[in-house]
Order: structure tokens, then C-alpha cells, then sequence
């Protein structure tokens, strides 16, 4: 009896899954390439790795890497950190990279670095190759009012013992900006800063800026000065324009006070013309009055007629132009000189 060609299939391709499975649950080529690598891990641990939602050959790799680095790590410190979020193999490597270069670096102070969101394997190659960065540019001004914005190059290696909760970047830059304008602004001539430029890296660098920070600071060095605007001078016009203003306002507020003044003045003079009218419209009143009670005769109201007529006259002389007083007394030269 001839095999049924479709078992036969089924048995291959339940096999071929079959063998599939095996060979995922346990991994028997990476167990045998740690094994000839040096490293001493059973199929079972393979196994449970699996079962735990571990990656074997990320560890495997990694410990093999390390053995051949000649350093020694263990299976269970990589699976917890692997576990924990981290980055196996950048650990692995900043510690190669630690040892070959010869810093300070163990496993639990890398572990922690790469926990803490920072890059390990580049501190390390920071360490051994230090870096550059730019300041933007800072303005400052000196004693004698002239602006100056610098930009300097600030070269920074990676402390590795800070950098677990030590400022980043960010907080250098920050205090090398500070420590520029303070500089800069003890300065008493601007023309003494554009000549000894490295002036402000000394002060700089004597205060110590990458205390609490992540970073070393090696130097600092000043790539460009640029005179500014005369900060000095124009806080003086605009000192002089407000003094103008206030002067300007105070010579209004009297002029208004004097005008106000002078119509107060204007209305108590009508007022007491008024009053004067008033007065005056009174008199005939009065002489009547005299007259009817007999406290005044005829002749004195014609010796106040008389008295009031010559006052009369007296005003009007005193009222005419002076070029009219000056031509009377020619008139009158001249009548004299006739006779």
C-alpha cells in the first residue's frame, strides 16, 4: 500500500515546527558558542531566560564580550539590569571601553549611570576625549559704559563619579556666561579686556564653575570679542530726556498756576469795580436822603458838583497820550513865543 502523499506532508511540517519550537525554547547554538567562548551557561538557564521574557542572546553576547575584554560579569547582575530598563550592551561596552583606557568604573557605578538616563559608553569616550562647546554669545558691560559680547569654548571631560544627579551641560554653560559678564564688568576700561582676553578665562576658571556638574571643566577659552553699543552713554540721554521732561512739566505746572493766579486777580478787580458801581449808584440816593432830612444845603451839593468836576478833568488830563501832553507843551511855547 502506497503512503498517502498528504501525511506525509503534515508529519514534515509538523516536525519542521516541531524542531522550530526546540530550537527557540533552547537555544543550542548560542549555548555552544559560550560554551567554546568561555562562558559557563547551562541549556536550562537558556531556557528560563526565555521564560522570563529575556533576550538570551543579549546576555550571552555581552558575557562573551566581557570574557574575551577579560572582565568578569555575571548572568544574574545582567539579566536584573536588563530587567530594570537599562541598556545591557552599552554597559558592557563603557566598561571595555573603562578598562582598555584605564578609569575607575565598576559595574554597579555603570548600571546606575545608564539608569539615571545618561549615556555611560559616552561619558566613558568623554573621559578619554574631552569635549567642546560653544557659550552663544554674552553681552557685558564695562565700568566705562562701552558693551562687549564674547563667546568662548569651554572643553569639558566627564567626572564619572558625578554623573549620578550632577548638573548637566545646561548649568556650564549657565555659570560660564555668568562668570564672563562679572569679568567683564569689573573691567574699568573696555580697551583692557580687548587686549587680555584671556583675563576672562583666569577669572573664570578660579571659581570654580564645574562644582556639583557632571563635567570637568579643563579650560575655557575666549574664540571672539565684539564691541557693542555704548550702554553708558545712552543711559545718559535717556537720564538727560526724562530730567527735561520733569522740567518741562514742573515750568507748565507753574505757568498753569500763574495763569489761574492772574484770572483770580482779573475777577477780584471786576468784582470790586462792582462793587464800586454799586457804590457810586448809591450817592444820588444818599443826597436825596441829606436833602430830605436837611443834613445838606444847595450850596454844598454845588461845591460837590464843583469838586467832582474838577476831578473829572484832572483824570482826563492824566489819561491823554504822552505824544498829546508833549504837542500841548509846544502849543504852549509857541502862544508864548508869539506874544
Amino acid at each position: 500500500m502506497e503512503p498517502n502523499i498528504g501525511v506525509i506532508i503534515a508529519i514534515a511540517v509538523v516536525s519542521i515546527l516541531g524542531l522550530w519550537i526546540i530550537f527557540y525554547f533552547i537555544p543550542v547554538g548560542l549555548w555552544f558558542s559560550a560554551l567554546v567562548s568561555g562562558v559557563r551557561i547551562s541549556l536550562l538557564q537558556l531556557v528560563l531566560m526565555r521564560w522570563r521574557k529575556i533576550p538570551p542572546a543579549i546576555i550571552v553576547n555581552n558575557l562573551i564580550s566581557a570574557t574575551k575584554a577579560g572582565l568578569t560579569l555575571l548572568r544574574n547582575d545582567l539579566e536584573a539590569h536588563y530587567l530594570a530598563g537599562g541598556r545591557v550592551k552599552a554597559v558592557t561596552n563603557a566598561l571595555i571601553s573603562a578598562d582598555k583606557a584605564n578609569i575607575s568604573l565598576d559595574f554597579k557605578t555603570a548600571t546606575a549611570i545608564d539608569l539615571a538616563g545618561r549615556d555611560v559608553l559616552e561619558a566613558v569616550q568623554m573621559s578619554v576625549k574631552p569635549k567642546v562647546i560653544n557659550t552663544p554669545p554674552v553681552a557685558a558691560v564695562a565700568k566705562d559704559g562701552i558693551q562687549l559680547i564674547a563667546k568662548a569654548r569651554v572643553t569639558l571631560r566627564a567626572n564619572i563619579k558625578q554623573l549620578v544627579g550632577g548638573a548637566g551641560e545646561e548649568t556650564i554653560l549657565a555659570r560660564v556666561g555668568e562668570g564672563i559678564v562679572t569679568s567683564i564688568g569689573s573691567a574699568s576700561d573696555h580697551k583692557e579686556v580687548l587686549e587680555n582676553p584671556d583675563s576672562i578665562s583666569r577669572v573664570v576658571l578660579s571659581k570654580g564653575l564645574d562644582s556639583g556638574t557632571a563635567y570637568e571643566i579643563l579650560s575655557i577659552d575666549i574664540a571672539d570679542i565684539d564691541v557693542g553699543k555704548n550702554i553708558g552713554a545712552m543711559l545718559q540721554m535717556d537720564q538727560a530726556n526724562a530730567d527735561k521732561n520733569i522740567a518741562q512739566a514742573k515750568a507748565e505746572k507753574r505757568r498753569a498756576m500763574a495763569v489761574a493766579e492772574e484770572q483770580e486777580m482779573k475777577a477780584k478787580a471786576q468784582e470790586a469795580r462792582a462793587n464800586v458801581i454799586q457804590a457810586e449808584a448809591e450817592i444820588p440816593k444818599a443826597i436825596s436822603q441829606a436833602f430830605r432830612e436837611g443834613n445838606l444845603g444847595v450850596m454844598d451839593y454845588y461845591k460837590l458838583q464843583n469838586i467832582q468836576s474838577d476831578t473829572s478833568m484832572r483824570e482826563s488830563i492824566s489819561e491823554k497820550p504822552s505824544g498829546e501832553a508833549q504837542k500841548g507843551k509846544h502849543d504852549d511855547k509857541d502862544k508864548k513865543s508869539n506874544k
